[in-house]
């Protein structure tokens, strides 16, 4: 049987210096598959990275099966209405994968041009039943459920017997992500429990970043700001870690907080987007009301003060997050690219 060419468009630029999207992990499993891909673009600058999107699709649209492409909701939306409106043109099969937390907004916002890009895709890939909700009350019905995935066997899960206030934050700095109420919480959870650490984990997207620091230094917290970190990295510091916090305003399915739960860290995070959707509140985790740093101080105190708990949510857990693994996540990959 011929290969299946796909053409990948995104954003892979963490040999730039920024996080690792799902286009530089979902590609490499696809290769393993047996699928011939080529990825667009790396390019920092994102008017020359558009260009480079729509160099490669001319370059190839003569031999592709399908164009994949990592569709979010901000200003990167963009790039999948024009390198869909390309595909349409030459007739070319194309699957958006939904990102952005913010997809709903667009839906409504931008009607028209939503019903052109997704209601003309091969189909849509939503990760979450978050966006898959949206996206069928909006009445596309040209949408399937695929949960990011993960490599199971590369997260050691830590069963720990004692949880301490050892809290880590994995994610880009940006004002959507608000970073600044981890360190709020941390500030508050510090009056009570003086042995309480943060961590935080990721490279500067906004300028949010210096911020964080300028507010560190002013209140004299036990703040630690790695930087971005290789996966491998990142999730080797979760061994010394306890708990799992994810502070942001907008948000789909972050495989950071995936891959928190498959390594055994209890996670806390607000109840956004499709937050609601991965975690069960107190069955496989804790969920919180966004930019409430007093209430979310009080969800992380409860997972100290009754540790039985912590551990049966913790297990429930990571016996969640091995349906995301590529064993099982491969199959539904193969149907949709059949």
């Amino acid at each position: 049987m011929k290969r299946k060419r796909l053409l990948y468009v995104g954003n892979a630029l963490s040999s730039k210096g920024k996080t690792v999207t799902t286009i530089e992990t979902l590609s490499l499993l696809l290769k393993q598959e047996g699928y011939d891909v080529e990825v667009t673009s790396t390019i920092s600058d994102k008017l020359l990275r558009m260009f480079g999107m729509m160099r490669a699709l001319l370059r190839s649209r003569n031999n592709i099966s399908f164009v994949l492409i990592d569709t979010y909701s901000t200003s990167n939306f963009w790039y999948a209405v024009i390198i869909g409106s390309l595909c349409r043109t030459f007739s070319i099969p194309y699957i958006p994968i939904l990102h952005g937390g913010n997809l709903p907004h667009r839906l409504k916002n931008n009607a028209k041009i939503c019903k052109q890009l997704f209601g003309s895709a091969q189909i849509n890939v939503a990760p979450s039943g978050y966006l898959y909700n949206a996206f069928a009350k909006a009445e596309f019905s040209n949408i399937t459920y695929i949960p990011n995935t993960i490599e199971l066997e590369k997260y050691p899960f830590k069963e720990r017997t004692v949880f301490k206030l050892n809290l880590l934050w994995v994610r880009s700095f940006a004002e959507i992500y608000n970073p600044l109420m981890a360190i709020q919480v941390l500030e508050k959870l510090h009056q009570q429990y003086p042995e309480a650490t943060l961590t935080m984990v990721g490279p500067d997207k906004d300028g949010s970043l210096a911020l964080c620091e300028a507010y560190v230094r002013k209140h004299n917290l036990p703040v630690h700001f790695t930087g971005r970190l290789s996966k491998e990295d990142w999730t080797s510091l979760a061994q010394d870690h306890d708990v799992f916090i994810s502070t942001t305003n907008f948000d789909n399915t972050p495989v950071s907080v995936i891959e928190a739960m498959a390594l055994g860290l209890p996670v806390v995070s607000t109840n956004v987007g499709g937050m609601p959707y991965l975690i069960h509140d107190t069955v496989d985790g804790l969920l919180s009301a966004p930019e409430n740093v007093s209430a979310f101080s009080e969800k992380i105190s409860k997972l100290l003060e009754n540790t039985a708990s912590t551990k049966e949510i913790v297990l429930n857990a990571r016996q969640k997050v091995e349906s995301f693994d590529w064993s099982v996540v491969k199959e539904q990959w193969h149907k949709v690219l059949c």
